[in-house]
């Protein structure tokens, strides 16, 4: 059977290739990350459930058993969780079901998200639907969200955490195509080949497709989606047949960071702006203090005094250069994953951190924005943290401004590109590559009962990439200097 779930409604309205995939063959596997989203979404829908006492769960994962059961509990007139009607060959499951005066029902949604988003809507319109096609009255469709403004202090207070907004409205002006676009789908789903889909922005909205790889595998290296905050324009060129960086036409606008991007992808060589590196290494004052942090955030705050999705800080690595000629002195902390890691991280920085000396981050706008959090969390400390902030020095500023630019950035200032372009060092072969890992990794060692010797695996593969970090700035700045004679 053909069953169209409300989720593969959404493959459907992203891309017909998608949905004709989910259904005749197979779609990648989930990646961690991913799979942490799912499992932070139904820790999210648990707790709004608590907001409904004498609430029904119905708890059948076979959806002919969830029928059957939603069936016989609609007569109860309590809240129903995952409630599943299937008029036809569609199926929806809402997260709540609200029993509203003597006959009608109220949908309620719950998302992890902070914000009503449109897609959201198109979610809610096929629940919509699917249940008035199977006789339901539904009076009103509500979406319920995290209030990313709630501070925990003490247990989660579900009322405070959560914000419900009534979208009957909007759900309305939608519903009106679900049985069109329904009838569409299944069209789609019955070719006997799958459709072909040119790439586009859909690829990415609402949700980074689960085809993403298979589709853009066509593309050349340095091609027109690397040109350097592009935009509508990578998507014109490629309409235009355009593929490469080198085959962009002359006379096509560009702005004059993608004109440098465009003639060292034809000449093969970097770009080197001697006098605008000069300037940036003056402002360098020794010690230098190469700071780098990793933090994780989720949904539902863990923590007193933290909002949902904030960065909670966990590991710092430092390196300290003391004069020109000094070798770089490693400082590192690691929190042991047993609770709140901020007040100990700020210590441990605290005692790391020298009294003068430029400290150095790469894209300051992170470490700045966690080390306000800390100074709002421990006012005593908050004068301390305000004077580090002042001394902060951002190297993404010459790869940002171009002073510097290689073809092997692929159009990125990112440390992930430019520490490889300029030094031939990188995150290849890393357990853990990115900081998205970093933080799986620490939650991992939080929640995921981890044995000793995988904890201390993971451990140290958090500690080598954090460390490769900061190490990797001091690589970047002595190349720097090499460049400009200094």
């Amino acid at each position: 059977m053909n069953l169209l779930t409300k989720s593969k409604y959404l493959y459907g309205l992203q891309c017909p290739k998608l949905l004709w995939v989910a259904f005749n063959g197979k779609l990648p596997e989930a990646g961690k990350a991913t799979q942490h989203v799912f499992e932070e979404g139904h820790k999210v829908g648990e707790l709004a459930k608590s907001l409904y006492p004498g609430g029904i769960d119905i708890s059948a994962e076979d959806f002919l058993a969830n029928i059957r059961e939603t069936k016989e509990l609609l007569k109860s007139r309590k809240p129903l969780f995952e409630a599943g009607l299937k008029p036809g060959d569609i199926f929806a499951r809402a997260d709540i079901l609200l029993p509203a005066g003597e006959h009608e029902w109220d949908i309620i949604e719950v998302k992890s998200s902070t914000e009503v988003k449109d897609i959201n809507l198109h979610d809610l319109s096929f629940q919509k639907y699917c249940y008035e096609q199977d006789g339901l009255k539904i009076r009103k469709c509500h979406l319920m969200h995290i209030n990313n403004k709630y501070v925990r202090s003490g247990e989660i207070d579900p009322s405070g955490l959560f914000i419900s907004e009534d979208v009957t409205e909007e759900v309305e002006k939608l519903i009106g195509g679900v049985k069109e676009r329904v009838e569409g789908m299944f069209k789609t789903i019955l070719l006997k080949k799958c459709p072909e889909s040119r790439i586009g922005p859909h690829c990415s909205d609402p949700y980074d497709c689960a085809l993403t790889e298979d589709c853009w595998s066509h593309l050349p290296d340095n091609n027109v989606f690397d040109l350097y905050r592009g935009g509508k324009k990578c998507f014109e060129l490629y309409e235009e047949g355009i593929l490469s960086l080198r085959d962009i036409p002359d006379g096509f606008p560009l702005n004059a960071k993608q004109e440098i991007q465009k003639d060292c992808e034809a000449s093969g060589k970097p770009y080197i702006n001697k006098e605008g590196i000069k300037d940036f290494l003056a402002t360098l004052q020794y010690p230098l203090h190469y700071l780098d942090f990793e933090t994780f955030s989720t949904a539902i705050p863990l923590f007193n005094g933290t909002r949902s999705y904030q960065h909670i800080p966990f590991q710092f690595s430092l390196h300290v250069v003391e004069e020109g000629a000094s070798k770089p002195v490693h400082i590192s902390f690691l929190a042991d994953g047993k609770g709140d890691p901020r007040k100990e991280f700020l210590s441990r920085l605290k005692a790391a951190l020298q009294d003068k000396g430029s400290i150095i981050a790469f894209n300051q706008s992170f470490e700045i924005g966690r080390l306000k959090e800390l100074g709002e969390a421990f006012p005593e400390e908050k004068k301390w943290v305000e004077a580090v902030i002042d001394r902060i020095v951002d190297l993404l500023q010459p790869f940002r401004d171009f002073h510097y630019y290689s073809p092997k950035q692929r159009g990125s200032a990112s440390i992930k590109r430019v520490l490889p372009a300029l030094t031939g060092e990188g995150y290849d072969n890393m357990e853990i590559g990115g900081g998205e890992d970093a933080s799986l990794a620490f939650l991992d060692l939080m929640f995921a009962g981890l044995g000793k010797d995988e904890m201390a695996r993971v451990r140290e593969d958090l500690e080598k990439y954090c460390g490769l970090d900061t190490e990797g700035m001091v690589l970047i700045v002595e190349e720097l200097r090499k460049m400009v004679g200094s």
